[in-house]
């Protein structure tokens, strides 16, 4: 499947910013299954300086610095990426979670085991997730049936959270966004020793023919990525709708949590209180 992503981000500021610096993670990687046929970033006002580099993990980021004062600060995102990332495996050909979680601290998602700011290791959403981990259940299996809990469960609703929202929160609630029901999902994981990263990007804005409009798919998406064990590797899931990551999304990057990878994020000088605004679209190419 063939994507065009737009992926528009506007501020506006009460007062002039004098200075501002950004950093960018909104150009999508480079991947097995997907293919990034072309990408470019356009800043209003152009910046008086950008770099182009790659993170810690790995993925594209852009560094942009304003020097000239302005109270309009516009981030137009476009990119045109091919995606068809393998199906997993059976469920029942993967390891058992308890193996998974024995060779986590030597292999290669080693990582991704531990808590961060936004999805630490607690008891408290490890515990809800423990129902779907029975001893020796195959590790997919597990993950699946957690995927599909949370979707059931918690209720998609803008507006009640924040990028601040804890993990407690949102157990409590019961309700939240895609990036809220991501860091329970990974906090839980990793509470049980099972390593799990988070995912950011987007999601077929018009679904498949005959199925549910994806929520979520007005911004930028998230969702988690677990790691199945050395022989198979890693896992895309999606908690807020249910489904394994195949042909509908499309990965920018990845982190322990939001904080990591959020897609603009900077420092500036001045301009008092101000106003956001965010739009994206994911369109098939032909409108498949």
């Amino acid at each position: 499947m063939i994507y065009r992503v737009r992926h528009v981000t506007t501020y506006r500021y009460d007062k002039p910013v004098d200075l501002a610096s950004h950093l960018l993670h909104l150009k999508p990687r480079a991947l097995p299954g997907q293919r990034v046929m072309n990408a470019r970033i356009r800043c209003l006002p152009s910046p008086d300086h950008a770099t182009e580099t790659h993170d810690h993990y790995g993925n594209a980021t852009t560094r942009i610095f304003l020097a000239a004062p302005h109270k309009h600060f516009e981030v137009v995102a476009e990119s045109l990426v091919s995606v068809d990332f393998a199906p997993p495996p059976p469920a029942e050909d993967t390891m058992a979670w308890e193996d998974v979680a024995a060779a986590a601290p030597d292999g290669e998602a080693a990582e991704f085991l531990f808590g961060s700011s936004h999805a630490p290791v607690l008891a408290a959403a490890a515990d809800y997730a423990r129902p779907c981990f029975t001893p020796g259940r195959p590790i997919l299996a597990a993950l699946l049936e957690l995927n599909s809990r949370i979707t059931r469960e918690f209720r998609f609703q803008a507006g009640v959270t924040s990028t601040s929202t804890k993990v407690e929160e949102i157990l409590r609630l019961k309700r939240g966004v895609c990036q809220d029901f991501t860091h329970l999902m990974l906090s839980a994981l990793r509470g049980l020793g099972l390593p799990a990263r988070y995912m950011s990007g987007y999601v077929r804005t018009r679904p498949p023919p005959g199925q549910p409009r994806r929520r979520g798919a007005d911004q930028s998406h998230a969702w988690v990525g677990a790691w199945l064990g050395d022989a198979h590797g890693w896992v895309g899931l999606d908690p807020t709708n249910a489904i394994v990551v195949r042909d509908e999304h499309v990965v920018l990057a990845w982190g322990r949590d939001f904080a990591d990878i959020s897609p603009l994020r900077g420092v500036i000088l001045g301009g008092g209180a101000h106003r956001l605004t965010v739009s994206v679209d994911l369109e098939a190419e032909g409108g498949a």
